[in-house]
């Protein structure tokens, strides 16, 4: 079959588009990038508003070193529909590789408000903020010169003498009127403190924001000078917000060169010291350092064992998240063996604890290892173990997806059939069109 055969979906096979979807995930996880990307596009010439296709070329082109071409797939993926919080990360993912770590933040934070529970999110601002503190270093060390693209300036200048300053004064003094797309801040005095001399940057934007006129104005990029503006009081408020719940960093930092780091005398020391090295870990590893990660996640496990279950009731949890980390640091480099292993323990660890959540995520990461070492048999035992443990619509979709695919696999079409009519039957409740077509695929 040709790709000009594909052009209309009612005629096209399921089964092809079922290999095409079944194709890109697979080569996306063997790593060869490229042939993952055709096997997206042909799905997109049937599906042309698949987002799902944008997210995954725009993690080949990222993980073939293409961030402006990584960015572009996000943006495409995001038309439409704003909210799509895979997109908003990729997005973010794509600006923070090209360097934009202060616009990577803003998309951090949007995808934060819309998923709050997402931990990907929270590493995400935390690594943006870490690059604008190292990119910046100390402002004495900077020195500013007058050689560049000075058009912007120019341009500006062409305002000015349109609009002259008293004029400006007069207009910013019109309307007073609160503007709803701008939230007001409720400790003016705090964000003094955390502001400083941005903090008249702030004021100055949002008196320009009430101004009709100049807000019109369009950049040399093209952008609306108003999004321009928007976004900068976005990224001030989401600094705001940042530096408020940054104390317990600094104190951190605060420690003198040379002074090595105490053993936590309570449980809640304990706890602090725990999470700050998971999200080292994870931020490790979402930038594609799984064997920093690894080595992370060895040393941690190592302080974990040695603490006694007197002073951290919670042991065997953290445990079970370090045996998680591991298998997915593992299984980054390839690994499968030494990833399942870790995933085994993961998984009885969260059986212990009564982790239903974990439990579930340690059989489905067991599941997809079997499925790419083409042990169908116990990718299908470890999916099925699943089954009373999901409750989530979507995630119900895909798993009774995959069990379908798995069975076809092993040639058994009358069990792949009756998890593919789970599957569209679940997607139904999910009120998801997108799911509804990946679930009659």
């Amino acid at each position: 079959m040709s790709d000009t055969d594909l052009g209309n979906e009612d005629e096209t096979p399921k089964g092809v588009l079922f290999t095409f979807v079944s194709d890109g995930d697979w080569l996306f996880h063997k790593g060869e990038y490229k042939k993952a990307i055709e096997s997206y596009m042909k799905i997109l010439s049937i599906r042309p508003d698949d987002r799902s296709c944008y997210v995954g070329i725009s993690k080949c082109h990222l993980l073939m070193g293409n961030p402006e071409l990584a960015l572009k797939e996000a943006e495409n993926s995001l038309k439409g529909d704003k909210t799509y919080f895979e997109g908003l990360y990729q997005k973010a993912e794509a600006l923070y590789y090209m360097g934009e770590f202060e616009f990577a933040k803003v998309c951090y934070h949007r995808g934060l408000k819309i998923r709050p529970e997402i931990q990907k999110f929270r590493v995400g601002i935390q690594k943006a903020q870490d690059a604008i503190e190292n990119a910046a270093g100390s402002p004495s060390s900077v020195k500013l010169g007058n050689k560049g693209d000075l058009s912007f300036f120019q341009k500006d200048d062409e305002v000015r003498r349109k609009y002259p300053a008293t004029a400006i004064q007069q207009m910013m003094t019109v309307e007073k009127k609160p503007q709803t797309a701008v939230k007001k801040t409720k400790n003016e005095k705090k964000d003094k403190q955390v502001l400083g001399e941005f903090y008249d940057d702030k004021k100055y934007l949002e008196d320009l924001l009430k101004n009709k006129d100049l807000s019109k104005s369009i950049t040399k990029k093209g952008e609306s000078l108003r999004d321009v503006i928007k976004d900068s009081l976005t990224y001030l408020e989401t600094c705001t917000e940042f530096r408020n719940n940054e104390k317990p960093i600094v104190v951190q930092k605060s420690r003198k060169p040379g002074q090595r780091e105490t053993r936590p005398k309570s449980s809640s020391e304990h706890v602090q010291l725990i999470r700050k090295r998971l999200e080292e870990i994870e931020s490790e590893l979402m930038c594609g350092n799984a064997k920093n990660s690894l080595k992370k996640a060895e040393d941690a496990m190592k302080t974990v064992q040695a603490w006694s279950p007197k002073d951290v009731p919670d042991k065997n949890e953290y445990l079970e998240m370090l045996h998680r980390s591991m298998g997915s640091a593992h299984h980054k480099l390839g690994d499968l063996d030494k990833a399942l292993e870790h995933f085994r323990k993961d998984m009885e660890l969260a059986k212990q604890c009564k982790l239903h959540a974990d439990w579930s995520r340690a059989l489905d990461n067991m599941g997809r290892v079997y499925a790419q070492m083409g042990q169908f048999e116990q990718a299908i035992e470890c999916q099925e173990k699943r089954i009373p443990l999901v409750c989530d619509a979507v995630e119900r979709t895909w798993m009774f997806y995959e069990l379908g695919r798995w069975h076809l696999e092993l040639n058994r079409f009358k069990e792949a059939q009756k998890y593919g009519l789970r599957s569209v039957t679940t997607a139904e409740d999910t009120e998801d069109v997108q799911w509804q077509m990946n679930a009659n695929v």
